[in-house]
């Protein structure tokens, strides 16, 4: 086994949501071990303030020992970058990125790990403007692709990046 990959889904998705599935199937042929944490409950609350709750799961679903990459799509890629800070990384693979949360305390954080951000030019719920700053201010890898949040048109493609991120990391 490789490491861990924890992949973590969008706020009005679910564990079985089409993204992470994609890259949990990456992963397993790679030869990571992926897990995808369910946050529906926390979710239902509805709550910014829940967000902390969601960072807690991630991290209690992260192995003490071994490589670990985070990786998600909007608020899962919100809380992974936060996990990363409390965890050290290999990576973060992160799509659809938001880099302020209404109602929560923190502007996005994430530890200095080798990034790779995939974000739509027509987000209409997180600016693109916004992903460009980050991945400058990050070093990170940005592919920027015609989509909108959901980025639903270029699953394949984020499955592709991911993997090609994953093979990067070896």
């Amino acid at each position: 086994m490789k490491g861990t990959v924890i992949l973590s889904h969008g706020l009005e998705s679910g564990p079985n949501a089409t993204k992470v599935s994609a890259l949990a199937r990456v992963a397993d042929v790679l030869g990571w071990r992926s897990v995808r944490p369910d946050y529906l409950d926390i979710d239902a609350r509805k709550d910014p303030r829940a967000i902390d709750a969601r960072i807690a799961r991630v991290l209690a679903n992260t192995p003490a020992d071994g490589r670990v990459v985070f990786g998600g799509s909007s608020m899962g890629a919100f809380v992974s970058g936060f996990a990363s800070l409390e965890r050290e990384a290999a990576g973060l693979f992160l799509l659809a990125l938001p880099l302020e949360i209404p109602g929560y305390w923190r502007r996005f954080a994430a530890a200095a790990a080798p990034t790779a951000v995939v974000h739509g030019w027509n987000d209409e719920i997180c600016p693109v403007d916004a992903a460009i700053d980050f991945g400058r201010a990050h070093g990170a890898t940005l592919h920027l692709v015609d989509d909108d949040h959901r980025l639903g048109r270029h699953v394949g493609f984020c499955a592709e990046m991911f993997h090609r991120f994953l093979v990067g990391l070896d």
